[in-house]
């Protein structure tokens, strides 16, 4: 397996001979080999270690355990020992999920701080397996069926092509010890239950069923690139705008696509949407109605539909303004602020106002919109909702989501860069004049 193992990085990985590595390792068979492996291989590499601190004394013995190889073999060793319980509860995830966030977490923190070109990992053909037959369960589109990457990011999984038959032979020829997960055992989570009940009883019917999935996922790659080629000549079609915020699909040119059902997915299953009856018919619905997945949104709008991904989205901001001596910057929002006392009165503008000073109730507010909100707009007759007035002048559920309200009170006074409100605004009787400058607002 040495020399298998090898040759395998050096017609598939030839890089990592001259890299800096980081190797994760739990303390469990595949990790320890794959460790033994790199050290005959003459690999640059250091070791991490996760302590999620799920099994009492049981995961502090193996953090002491790779601590104590390290030592012997004379290998950078980090560890971090995480409250994954509780991360898992205030995330509202799954424990499995909440480890695998803390984990790469900690691994993207030791690449940036220490210079790690790669990290290693110790999955396996029969994590393949068993990866391909949850994303099965799933209803996994291609993407899924084409199991663990060999490289993802940073990230690269040598032992991919080797069984845990292999692992384990080679693991008893050299003498390698390791510590054993009793949770490994246990049937509560899915992927035990199959490598405990499923997968053996398809390895008594199929023996060569690891080699058979490899050749099946190595047809569903070629597949997959066909496949990718021709979405990307798709996106090149529909999509008539895109920047890091939102991109926008012409619904016009979706309707074309013939069977619309099939493009689907590969337009935006990648997104995380996974209800594919509820973006088709989101195609005809009315304009306003939007979708989520755990990362983005979909708006339909007009005769587009709109992407944006939820990190872009800002809803929740607040700030109390007391002093008004220095610029506020908020370049999160593309905006500064400059408030000054004036004594002559000039024309107010989207991005200039001239306050009065006595109709105000400080400190001021500024603050993201809220649905409800209304204001006397400067020029119109009456008040009118903040909903009406953003969809009369156009703007993207991203535009919408970073305006900025100047708020005195619960009152209105200015939809920054945009608009005033009529009742604060001075007038040749304005004793005391308050003049609030915008900088870079969005037009």
């Amino acid at each position: 397996m040495q020399l298998a193992f090898e040759q395998h990085i050096k017609s598939q990985f030839p890089f990592l001979f001259k890299q800096k590595i980081l190797v994760a390792v739990s303390s469990g068979l595949d990790s320890m080999v794959l460790t033994d492996l790199c050290l005959k291989s003459g690999l640059n590499f250091a070791l991490a270690h996760c302590n999620f601190k799920l099994r009492e004394l049981e995961s502090d013995k193996e953090e002491a355990f790779v601590l104590d190889y390290a030592k012997t073999h004379k290998l950078t060793f980090f560890s971090k020992q995480f409250n994954t319980t509780h991360y898992a509860e205030t995330s509202k995830i799954s424990i499995q999920m909440a480890a695998r966030e803390l984990r790469y977490n900690f691994f993207d923190e030791l690449c940036r701080t220490h210079q790690f070109d790669k990290i290693l990992t110790a999955h396996h053909a029969n994590d393949n397996l068993e990866t391909f037959f949850i994303n099965l369960s799933r209803g996994s589109g291609i993407d899924g069926l084409t199991g663990i990457p060999k490289v993802n990011d940073q990230t690269v999984r040598p032992l991919l092509p080797f069984s845990r038959n292999q692992i384990f032979d080679y693991a008893k020829m050299h003498n390698i010890q390791w510590c054993e997960d009793s949770s490994n055992a246990s049937l509560k989570y899915q992927r035990n239950e199959l490598r405990h009940e499923l997968i053996p009883v398809l390895k008594s019917i199929y023996p060569t069923i690891l080699e058979a999935l490899n050749t099946t996922q190595n047809n569903l790659l070629a597949s997959q690139d066909l496949l990718k080629n021709h979405i990307k000549d798709i996106e090149n079609r529909v999509i008539t705008f895109s920047n890091p915020d939102e991109t926008h699909y012409d619904i016009k040119q979706l309707k074309l696509l013939n069977p619309l059902r099939s493009y689907i997915y590969p337009l935006f299953g990648k997104y995380g949407f996974t209800d594919f009856d509820e973006l088709y018919h989101l195609i005809g619905a009315q304009s306003g109605k939007q979708i989520h997945s755990n990362t983005h949104v979909i708006l339909k709008d007009r005769n587009v539909m709109i992407l944006t991904p939820k990190s872009a989205l800002k809803s929740d901001f607040f700030l109390s303004i007391t002093d008004f001596e220095k610029e506020i910057k908020l370049s999160e929002f593309g905006v500064h602020l400059n408030f000054e006392r004036e004594s002559n009165l000039g024309n107010s503008s989207k991005n200039t106002l001239f306050l009065d000073h006595d109709k105000l109730q400080f400190p001021l507010v500024l603050r993201s919109w809220a649905e409800g909100d209304f204001f006397y707009p400067s020029g119109m007759n009456g008040k009118k909702k903040l909903s009406k007035y953003f969809k009369d002048e156009k703007l993207s559920l991203i535009q919408k989501s970073k305006v900025l309200l100047l708020c005195s009170n619960e009152d209105v006074v200015w939809v920054v860069g945009m608009r005033p409100d009529a009742r604060f605004l001075a007038t040749s009787n304005t004793k005391h004049i308050l003049n609030v400058n915008v900088v870079h607002a969005t037009d």
